[in-house]
């Protein structure tokens, strides 16, 4: 009964996912260019850590930023993972602030074995999000006031983004070695829209441009892990993945249009591309972890890709090389205590630093930030005190880093995220009913 119960709440839920993906509204001006802002990648389990992911191994945790990871799922088991995360964006310039928030669907990942070391994941997670909403009105009293033009609000926007549906599988080599890979397919659309509204409606052209970004493909990522052990129940990974560069299939369109309040248009300019292509380069991934079994865990994550010779459609020279380097620890005081919930609670805390995407007026956009995050258990309904089924819960904050110099500012993102992560086992036929 408690199986047939997942398996409805898992079709559930990932119908659910493949509908509201593409649907976060998280306010970010930086947004208007080249795929939009990049999501952070990793469970709840490892963004609660900082992001780190490359190395780590866990037997009821999934890390599909390193395929070669799935080789640890337990024989027999099911485990499925699903977040929602609740996000707020302070956008800083000079002595204005502007803030908006949104709560949204995040990620749904399940994973079990095939067989004794050979794990199968499958799972959807976003990529990018391309929403934004900015307004000015220029008046008569404004520094930027030009009489030759006039009064006017300027009304930027936009909407969608990318998503990520993924299947994969790895497998152990002997006694030391994993490998893994995923099969990838993108998706999402974004739109732009810009508009110039003149205060003299009624006799003046008033300007509009429309512009939009279908992409879809597929893609891989390959991971390798290696493993060691020592005395006492410490380990040692070391783990590397590529997410390999691709040409996306593209439609991109752009409209630009005048027109008066009495219903006269006229076509600026036009541009459509049925056939365009999306190159996204490859990102390279390279982990080490330290810990003991069922106590403590340390991993360090250096992250790159080559974004400069990336080719997006519309957005021609706002893309520079990152380098991002992820640390995290994660502490269980005592997984197993009969008396202490507390003890059992796995504590978690990390940090980044590097390079965003991003380059304008000359100028790449930096970020930095920390997190912690609680792993807390749950207890199955026969009553085990030891389910490895679990809450997680992360708090992040990002600040993106922009010189007023060069007309950026700064942004400071705060981020909450609640997921459970539900592990069940599969296949096991009980001695009694």
């Amino acid at each position: 009964m408690q199986n047939k119960l997942i398996i409805v709440t898992f079709i559930s839920l990932f119908s659910f996912a493949f509908t509201a993906f593409g649907q976060i509204k998280i306010d970010s001006p930086y947004s208007r260019f080249n795929l939009g802002t990049l999501q952070a990648q990793g469970s709840f389990r490892s963004l609660g850590m900082g992001g780190v992911g490359t190395a780590i191994r866990d037997n009821n945790s999934i890390y599909f930023t390193n395929p070669a990871s799935y080789s640890s799922l337990d024989t027999i088991s099911f485990n499925f993972d699903f977040g929602l995360n609740y996000g707020s964006n302070i956008i800083g310039e000079g002595a204005s602030k502007f803030s908006s928030n949104d709560m949204d669907f995040h990620h749904l990942i399940i994973g079990f074995p095939l067989s004794k070391r050979w794990g199968f994941v499958t799972g959807i997670v976003p990529v990018t999000s391309g929403y934004y909403q900015i307004t000015q009105t220029i008046t008569s009293t404004d520094p930027a006031y030009d009489p030759n033009i006039g009064e006017y609000t300027a009304d930027h926007s936009g909407d969608g983004g990318i998503t990520k549906f993924f299947v994969g599988s790895g497998v152990q080599i002997g006694k030391h070695f994993s490998v893994g890979a995923n099969l990838s397919f993108l998706s999402g659309q974004i739109t732009r829209d810009n508009s110039f509204i003149f205060s003299d409606y009624y006799n003046v052209f008033n300007n509009k441009s429309e512009e939009q970004l279908v992409l879809k493909g597929i893609n891989f990522d390959y991971g390798i892990q290696y493993t060691t052990s020592f005395k006492n129940n410490y380990f040692l990974n070391v783990g590397a993945s590529i997410t390999t560069g691709n040409n996306y299939s593209t439609k991109y369109s752009q409209l630009s249009v005048k027109y008066t309040a009495y219903g006269i248009s006229d076509t600026m300019s036009y541009v459509s591309n049925n056939s365009a292509k999306t190159f996204i380069p490859a990102t390279y991934r390279f982990g080490i972890s330290f810990g003991k079994k069922n106590k403590f865990t340390t991993g360090l994550d250096y992250v790159t890709t080559k974004w400069s010779t990336s080719i997006i459609p519309g957005s021609t020279g706002y893309a520079a090389d990152t380098r991002e380097l992820l640390i995290g620890a994660e502490y269980i005081p005592d997984k197993f205590s009969n008396y202490s919930y507390a003890s059992r609670i796995e504590y978690r805390i990390g940090g980044h630093i590097g390079d965003n995407y991003l380059i304008i007026n000359g100028e790449q956009l930096k970020e930095y930030g920390g997190s912690v995050g609680f792993g807390l258990p749950l207890r199955v309904v026969q009553g085990n005190p030891y389910s490895n089924s679990k809450m997680n819960l992360f708090f992040d904050f990002t600040r993106r880093i922009g010189s007023a110099a060069n007309n950026l500012h700064n942004e400071d993102m705060f981020t909450v995220g609640l997921s459970l992560n539900l592990y069940d086992f599969w296949f096991l036929k009980r001695k009694y009913d």
